[in-house]
């Protein structure tokens, strides 16, 4: 079946399905501890889809063009027994790339099984190369070895490794030449990500952004770095290689250079509501027809809210949108 599209002509192409609202991290730019403290009030697990209702809002999603999936928390390697899960999407017809967001420390364990199951890559949240700037970032004084140690387990069982570096002015910009001299020749792919306003708890604001240019003029002035071509039509990340031939690295733009125009994502909170943008005020929920409908009937909600979509709020991003939009949180939407 052909991709439904969207007001604007965005195909559905891909879907990032949390699978827990938990971390063992709190980082400040998605699950700050001044607000996640001790005392937060997580879902109850009985509000979390099921592996089964997560499988059926994939087949749906699959009838309709899906074709990746990434799977995402809070850190989803919380959940028990996620390689039942990947392996079960990689059955789904139509689903060609299943993925991971985690922060690593937990793939010594899981890498292999997952390798088994079908999954593909990884996604690995690092922030930093600093011992001490890491340490303060992840809020939990976590070193780096740990996270380096699950990179390489990744890359021992086979899986594709990119690094995603959320990038803050005055915090960890001083990390951008560091973290790319250290993952250069590697086999991994750095991706730099300007600081975005998700949700209302990281105190973002526009000066705290360390552009797409600001980020490519340094790595050139250091390295030699040039542009690439997309690899697909949808990719979120600006590509550009290393002269000397050593790899590649990403910038994803959304605050400088948005790409809206071009966004093919729906998200999915593990207690199974359905977003049309990382920016959204509120869902659509799925979890009373996953649990109580057909397909057929899933398909059509789902079908029906994508139609309907119009979001582009990166392109219309200002001062007062910033103040007065009240936004899901990233640890809840899944990133």
């Amino acid at each position: 079946m052909a991709s439904v599209k969207d007001t604007l002509g965005r195909p559905l192409r891909d879907i990032r399905i949390s699978v827990t609202d938990q971390c063992n991290f709190r980082c400040s730019y998605c699950m700050p501890a001044e607000i996640f403290g001790p005392d937060y009030t997580f879902l109850p697990k009985e509000e979390y889809l099921t592996f089964d209702e997560i499988v059926k809002v994939v087949e749906v999603s699959a009838s309709l063009g899906v074709e990746k999936v990434r799977i995402t928390g809070g850190e989803p390697l919380l959940r028990k027994d996620l390689p039942i899960l990947i392996e079960r999407l990689n059955k789904i017809s139509g689903i060609h790339d299943v993925a991971l967001t985690t922060n690593a420390v937990f793939l010594p364990k899981h890498a292999e099984a997952l390798k088994k199951a079908g999954l593909k890559r990884v996604n690995v949240s690092l922030d930093a190369i600093d011992e001490d700037v890491f340490k303060k970032m992840n809020g939990r004084s976590v070193g780096i070895k740990p996270v380096l140690k699950g990179i390489k387990a990744a890359q021992s069982a086979g899986l594709g490794v990119k690094i995603n570096m959320v990038v803050q002015k005055g915090v960890n910009d001083h990390q951008i030449v560091p973290m790319a001299a250290y993952f250069k020749g590697k086999n991994v792919t750095l991706r730099y990500i300007e600081f975005m306003d998700v949700g209302c708890t990281n105190g973002w604001k526009f000066d705290s952004v360390v552009t797409k240019t600001e980020i490519v003029s340094l790595l050139d002035s250091h390295f030699g770095v040039k542009p690439i071509d997309a690899a697909y039509y949808g990719e979120v990340a600006s590509r550009y290689e290393f002269i000397d031939g050593s790899g590649e690295v990403g910038v994803i733009s959304s605050v400088s250079h948005s790409f809206c125009q071009s966004c093919t994502r729906a998200r999915v909170s593990v207690d199974g509501k359905l977003y049309t943008c990382l920016f959204a005020t509120k869902g659509h929920d799925l979890k009373a027809l996953v649990r109580g409908t057909s397909n057929d009937e899933l398909e059509h909600l789902f079908k029906e809210v994508w139609q309907a979509r119009k979001d582009r709020y990166s392109d219309e991003r200002t001062e007062e949108t910033v103040a007065n939009r009240s936004k899901i949180e990233m640890s809840y939407i899944g990133g």
